[in-house]
């Protein structure tokens, strides 16, 4: 009984996250939000500025501002949080040095030992709940990673035992309610036994509650704003295929984040889901002219990449499966495994549903199976194992991702 038990709610946990895991990590998403003090009127401008430098790849800029928050507030897990942030930004990013990994996993515990240790001491606020499920949230993602399922299933009932308790303590906290939309929206995809069992284990689902949620965390919330908006593009881009609203979104975000690559990335998958093949061009030839500017990997994402990337999407879609190879075979040809297992895996997830499309049911297990292989599939690893069960259809939306 307690195998049979222990099984059902590791099969739970892969479900919910299958496809939150990837809207999040293989898309380099960097979730940062929250912020310190009761008072709704009080903003603290060094952590919005550590926000944009975060969504624009300007990382050491980012640790430098955290540091002096950590500084003037020791004793609050804010600038904790957002040095952990920093680090997870890194390795969203690419760079996944042993020294940037074990980094990580110091800075979120002491985000976390630091938002205990104020609840402790009876000194917490909403924010200190908010702040101690996030880093919460974001440990168990990376466990998640390391195919650590039972470690995962109770930090993620943790983080959102911490949200909802700070929810309870402001009301009006609009913050909060990304974290908590999130959770409403991933658990209502579920279905039968597995819905019963993430209500009992984890959430009740409401789809249509966590997208209410996650609009007025983009409208109004102060930290979480930018955070909800590029959620719920891959949510109507990936899930709800209504391209037209994720157009708008990755436009936004694209025109604001230009040192970011993934915005202008699912601009273009838009323009492809939409058959407008002109304007896809325009964003491939965006790629290669930064590119050509001399944009280097030690200051950020490889540009040329996400063009390649970006064309072997394009050809998926239109059945093209030959030369979305050549695509990603070019790009794995240049890749560090160690330092950049994002741009490894995700090719061999590409190549693997090219073959797929196909019919090659044996070439297309073969680069599933070489990603679950990997120390760090970077999130393809559950979309690998969703095609393993079953193929993958035409025009399915994840041919883009």
């Amino acid at each position: 009984m307690l195998f049979n038990r222990y099984f059902r709610i590791k099969i739970c946990f892969l479900k919910i996250f299958i496809l939150s895991f990837c809207i999040f990590i293989a898309s380099s998403q960097i979730s940062v939000a929250f912020e310190n003090g009761s008072n709704p009127d009080y903003v603290n401008k060094d952590i919005i500025k550590v926000i944009e430098l975060l969504y624009n790849y300007e990382f050491n800029e980012a640790e430098n501002l955290s540091s002096k928050v950590i500084a003037e507030r020791p004793k609050d897990p804010a600038g904790y949080f957002y040095m952990a942030i920093v680090t997870w930004s890194r390795m969203a990013a690419g760079f996944w040095s042993p020294e940037v990994v074990r980094q990580y996993g110091e800075r979120i515990n002491r985000a976390i030992s630091v938002a205990r240790k104020k609840i402790q001491k009876g000194k917490a606020d909403s924010f200190t709940y908010f702040y101690l499920g996030g880093a919460l949230g974001f440990k168990g993602r990376f466990k998640l990673m390391q195919r650590k399922w039972l470690s995962s299933f109770f930090l993620a009932s943790d983080a959102i035992d911490a949200l909802k308790t700070s929810l309870k303590m402001d009301p009006g906290n609009r913050d909060v309610l990304f974290g908590l939309g999130i959770f409403d929206y991933y658990t209502a995809r579920l279905s039968g036994v597995l819905k019963f069992l993430s209500y009992l284990l984890i959430h009740k689902g409401d789809k249509k509650e966590g997208l209410r949620k996650l609009h007025i965390a983009a409208d109004e919330a102060t930290y979480s704003s930018v955070e909800a908006k590029s959620l719920l593009l891959h949510i109507y881009l990936f899930l709800e295929n209504e391209s037209h609203r994720a157009l708008l979104l990755a436009q936004e975000l694209a025109e604001r984040f230009k040192k970011d690559p993934r915005y202008k990335f699912l601009q273009g998958v838009t323009y492809i889901r939409l058959g407008m093949d002109s304007k896809y061009r325009l964003v491939v030839d965006f790629f290669y002219k930064k590119k050509s500017r001399g944009t280097l990997r030690k200051n950020g994402p490889k540009w040329e990449d996400r063009a390649l990337y970006l064309e072997a999407s394009y050809y998926l879609f239109h059945n093209q499966y030959h030369d979305a190879r050549s695509k990603l075979e070019t790009i794995l040809s240049h890749t560090d495994i160690k330092e950049d297992p994002f741009m490894t895996a995700w090719p061999f997830l590409k190549i693997g549903m090219s073959y797929d499309l196909e019919g090659d049911r044996e070439k297309a297990l073969k680069y599933y199976n070489q990603i679950l292989e990997m120390k760090n599939g970077a999130g393809a690893q559950f979309l690998a194992a969703k095609y393993i069960d079953k193929p993958i259809k035409r025009k399915d939306p994840f041919l883009g991702y």
